[in-house]
């Protein structure tokens, strides 16, 4: 009776090859798809250059002009509308003291509203576009410390501008005048205490974020 029939590798015969084949399939199949994956992950996961990580990093810039809209927000509803302690033009020669007055610094407050509204779509935008993209996983100090810079860059040069240099408006317009001086420091020493808090929180964060730089976040693969 003739041997069986082999194809020379190892003395299996043709029937165990196919057999061990059919079992190896699966596997086969797994380690193809796995060598894909990290084929396609080498922009977005832990095999990224730190050129790459770099290019991916948080938009700082979206964080500032979020705290930009918020420092704005907080100031025109809580200061103009809800204590009423000054409008955009109050000390310029438009003090609220008659309707024509009141509805033109109203006008203005809008105007400053709107700028604080554009502010905070920008930074919205920004964020949205980062995260899109494959990215290392930031850490959650991040978009705080920036918001916070904002902030207090917000003050300071609303405070320094209005305030000071233009003397359009004060902080608290209904204490007595003399006492205006010192509302106005205390809102740019607000200002910088939150501008040099929120910067060492960024720094604090982006350590982190360096730390942990095999935690990603992979955008959906290619179809």
């Amino acid at each position: 009776m003739p041997a069986p029939e082999t194809n020379g590798l190892d003395g299996c015969t043709i029937e165990k090859r196919m057999c061990w084949n059919i079992y190896r399939m699966p596997q086969t199949i797994g380690a193809a798809f796995v060598g894909t994956e990290r084929r396609w992950n080498v922009t977005s996961g832990p095999f990224m250059t730190s050129s790459e990580k770099q290019s991916v990093g948080f938009p700082v810039s979206a964080g500032i002009l979020f705290g930009l809209g918020l420092g704005g927000f907080f100031d025109g509803i809580v200061l103009h509308q809800v204590l009423q302690w000054h409008h955009m033009l109050t000390s310029a020669g438009y003090p609220p003291d008659s309707v024509s007055n009141l509805e033109l610094n109203v006008l203005w407050d809008g105007f400053f509203h709107a700028a604080t509204y554009a502010c905070t779509a920008i930074g919205l935008y920004l964020l949205w576009r980062s995260s899109r993209k494959a990215h290392v996983v930031w850490s959650g100090k991040l978009l705080p410390g920036a918001m916070l810079m904002g902030w207090g860059g917000f003050n300071l040069v609303e405070g320094i501008i209005d305030h000071h240099i233009l003397g359009i408006h004060h902080v608290n317009e209904t204490v007595p005048r003399e006492h205006w001086i010192y509302w106005d420091a205390g809102f740019l020493v607000w200002g910088a205490v939150m501008l040099i808090g929120g910067w060492l929180l960024l720094r604090v964060g982006q350590g982190e974020t360096r730390e942990f730089p095999s935690a990603t976040r992979a955008s959906s693969p290619p179809r």
